[in-house]
């Protein structure tokens, strides 16, 4: 019965698509993220980066490492006295809900962190299209193009002629999997696994050994990023890409899916999870892992910091390895990048805050809050776990393998993949039904 109501349901949004077709094909387009439709204009920032004379006040809004972002405007305002840049911290469940409302208010800030729905704010011009800055201040050679590929919204640039840029990247991110090296060897794991099968013989192996294998965040992203890792090895990223893009046709509901979601369910069927990971937040995972409390700990670059100051040289980093030793490294992680609002009047002082978050300057304090620098040749050589998870970043850039976090397919996503991992990991969901709920969010949002 839920599938024929389902199905019913995607064929009232298919006639609804349908009746749009009475209406010009480039209107559809424009409304169809992937489809590189223009960016209605003039929503493009200026030709030239020249800052105005005179002291100018920008109003920045995140929801992303706050210390980090005291550093970097601190940097910022020493090297440019006539801009001062003040700080609005939003937790970030609170900043994504009240995303649209805050860039689309005659209050909206000057500079925002990117985030879920900026896509849907890219068509309506709402935030800039950067490419103009992009080409005269040289962003091409400063930070990875695959970076900048997350941050185009799939559309192309009036101003240009070229790719759309909705956002620069300050620290760059990728998830993957903490181990502790002590426990390890306790379990006879002497390196990090090469394949997926090896990783999960290692699983047994800890669990063989009385030890917790797998520490998990469940109740709120860290189920995400497991699901999303094993996803990253079974679906092929160009199909992945089209799915969160909202490219007609994509579907979740793939084999690749139903393997990843089955592999959730089995490895808690074996105990491989920590007591309670449904119950567990992220960060008291991590806490947890400190204390010596599992084996491995899913989570990304953001923890390396805490980890790194509390276990030394005790704990080590590694992506997700692939089915075949062979395959490419592929990992979700996405930057704590900033968009300029449309309704900004200082887009030269806004730029000229986003150039400088690709300095050698910039890149330093990026790298010692735990997030990887546009470039990594500006600053210093990590080391430690900051020089796994370097080294990882390297090797999933070079196979163009970076995707980004599940939720960014529909503003409302990150409930039904939550709750839906939760169910996994209990036994409580069929991988089918799981995907399927996705899916129908996707439709919800993007069939039109």
């Amino acid at each position: 019965m839920m599938d024929r109501t389902h199905r019913a349901c995607r064929r009232v949004a298919a006639m609804a698509c349908a009746v749009a077709l009475v209406l010009p094909l480039t209107a559809c387009d424009a409304l169809t993220p992937g489809s590189a439709a223009v960016v209605p204009g003039p929503r493009s920032v200026p030709s030239s980066t020249a800052v105005p004379d005179g002291d100018i006040t920008l109003r920045l809004q995140f929801a992303d490492a706050p210390v980090m972002v005291d550093a970097l405007i601190a940097a910022f305002e020493k090297d440019h006295p006539s801009i001062s840049v003040e700080p609005h911290y939003k937790t970030f469940p609170d900043y994504v809900q009240n995303l649209k409302l805050t860039m689309t208010s005659d209050t909206a800030p000057d500079i925002a962190q990117y985030a879920v729905g900026m896509n849907d704010l890219a068509a309506d011009g709402q935030i800039l299209d950067l490419a103009p800055y992009r080409e005269a201040y040289g962003w091409d050679d400063a930070i990875p193009p695959v970076s900048l590929d997350q941050l185009t919204a799939g559309r192309r640039s009036e101003a240009t002629g070229g790719r759309a840029l909705f956002g620069v990247p300050a620290g760059l991110s990728i998830t993957g999997i903490y181990y502790n090296k002590q426990l390890a060897e306790r379990a006879g794991i002497s390196s990090p696994p090469r394949t997926l099968a090896e990783f999960e013989d290692q699983l047994a192996a800890a669990k063989a050994a009385g030890l917790t294998p797998l520490g998990i965040g469940a109740l709120d992203s860290g189920g995400i990023h497991l699901w999303a890792a094993l996803l990253n090895q079974t679906m092929p990223t160009d199909d992945y890409w089209d799915w969160v893009n909202g490219t007609k046709g994509a579907t979740i509901e793939t084999p690749a899916g139903t393997i990843a979601s089955e592999l959730v369910i089995e490895w808690g069927r074996k105990g491989y999870y920590n007591e309670s990971a449904n119950g567990t937040a992220q960060i008291d995972s991590t806490a947890r892992f400190t204390k010596g409390d599992s084996v491995f700990l899913v989570n990304g670059n953001w923890a390396a910091g805490q980890l790194g100051t509390t276990m030394g040289d005790n704990v080590g980093f590694f992506p997700m390895p692939g089915v075949q030793a062979s395959d490419p490294t592929v990992a979700s992680g996405f930057s704590v990048s900033y968009a300029v609002s449309s309704r900004s009047e200082h887009p030269e002082a806004a730029g000229a805050f986003l150039d400088f978050l690709t300095s050698s300057e910039a890149g330093q304090i990026i790298s010692d809050n735990g997030f990887l620098p546009p470039n990594p040749e500006a600053v210093a050589k990590p080391d430690g776990v900051l020089a796994d998870i370097a080294e990882g970043h390297r090797r999933a850039v070079a196979d163009d393998g970076i995707t980004t976090f599940p939720d960014f397919a529909a503003p409302a996503m990150l409930d039904r993949l939550r709750s839906g991992i939760q169910k996994l990991i209990a036994d409580r969901v069929e991988p089918a039904d799981y995907l399927d709920s996705l899916q129908d969010q996707w439709e919800e949002h993007h069939a039109r």
